[in-house]
């Protein structure tokens, strides 16, 4: 018989699926890393669990321990299902313009869930970064995650999306292109695929109201870059550890209006239902048009899926709302 012993291990092997109909101007082939297959329908599960293995093996996470982390709800789903299996408590920690269903989902899965204005500093004690500390120092037996810095990110993805994408491209990879927020997953999957073949081109698809293609470009972290936007799980207000700028070719940035219209597009279009920062990833991709050539493999990672969002992006009411359609 055939299974697994416990949803942790249905965890990888996602598929690689071509996109047909939004890049057919494109020359070369695209590819999506379908990464809703996981259990918890998102990339995030990877590293949630390396990250947990990881503090368990050195101590930091103790039996009948709780996890604590600032999340936009996947990283938090990841964290949770892991937590089930293997006796955890979970609290988690949300900004206030994350989709109500990213919310609903953490608390159907046991954990408690606390969230915090959107719009403040990350060092202001009512921001998700402070609370999520605050919250660590104060419960007892507990374990801060810290996705943004913590090295078990970018080594999950090293050890197995990196792996699998060169594998299911028999190494023909030319191109990956992924949407960066805390930074694992470009620098795990960039620094397996530059290992094998350095002349791999590794994109970033970053955000208006965020600072990584400034700082990538000039080095310079500017303020004034910084201020809300609407798309969910890509960009930042800070510089995570995680986000290695040495092994990015470069970022396009994608606006919010964008993200939401090409994450309809990719449901109706493609028969692909999934999350916010796939229509900012597939419109990223489009807009890098001119870096492909007919003899190019390009790899796009889709994190999450659609579920999240049927509040938004898929509510025609909200769409309006936002003046993303007539």
């Amino acid at each position: 018989m055939k299974y697994a012993k416990n949803i942790l291990e249905t965890i990888g092997e996602t598929p690689l699926v071509k996109i047909n109909k939004l890049t057919k101007e494109l020359p070369c082939l695209v590819l999506a890393k379908y990464e809703t297959f996981n259990p918890g329908n998102s990339v995030k599960d990877r590293m949630a669990l390396q990250m947990i293995e990881d503090a368990e093996a050195d101590g930091r996470l103790k039996p009948g321990g709780t996890i604590i982390e600032g999340t936009s709800g996947n990283t938090g789903m990841g964290l949770a299902l892991a937590a089930i299996v293997k006796g955890y408590k979970c609290i988690f920690v949300l900004s206030d313009k994350q989709s109500k269903e990213k919310m609903d989902i953490l608390r159907a899965v046991g954990a408690k869930v606390v969230v915090c204005p959107t719009d403040v500093a990350p060092e202001d004690p009512r921001s998700y970064y402070s609370v999520s500390k605050r919250l660590s120092e104060e419960t007892p037996n507990s374990w801060y995650v810290n996705q943004y810095d913590n090295p078990s990110n970018c080594k999950a993805h090293f050890k197995s999306t990196g792996p699998e994408i060169w594998e299911q491209t028999d190494g023909k990879v030319t191109h990956f292109v992924v949407g960066v927020g805390t930074g694992g997953t470009i620098s795990g999957v960039g620094s397996y695929l530059k290992m094998k073949n350095p002349n791999v081109k590794v994109w970033g698809i970053d955000t208006y109201g965020s600072v990584f293609k400034k700082y990538h470009e000039t080095g310079i972290f500017d303020e004034n870059e910084i201020y809300p936007y609407v798309t969910e799980g890509i960009g930042e207000d800070i510089l995570p550890a995680n986000v290695n700028f040495g092994l990015i070719d470069g970022f396009t940035k994608v606006t919010d209006k964008d993200a939401a219209v090409y994450t309809q597009r990719l449901a109706k279009e493609e028969g692909m239902f999934l999350g916010n920062s796939a229509g900012a990833a597939i419109k990223g991709v489009l807009q890098l048009k001119e870096h492909f050539g007919p003899d190019d493999v390009v790899v796009v990672l889709f994190h999450d899926h659609g579920s999240r969002y049927v509040g938004k992006m898929f509510n025609e009411e909200w769409m309006r709302k936002m003046g993303y359609i007539d």
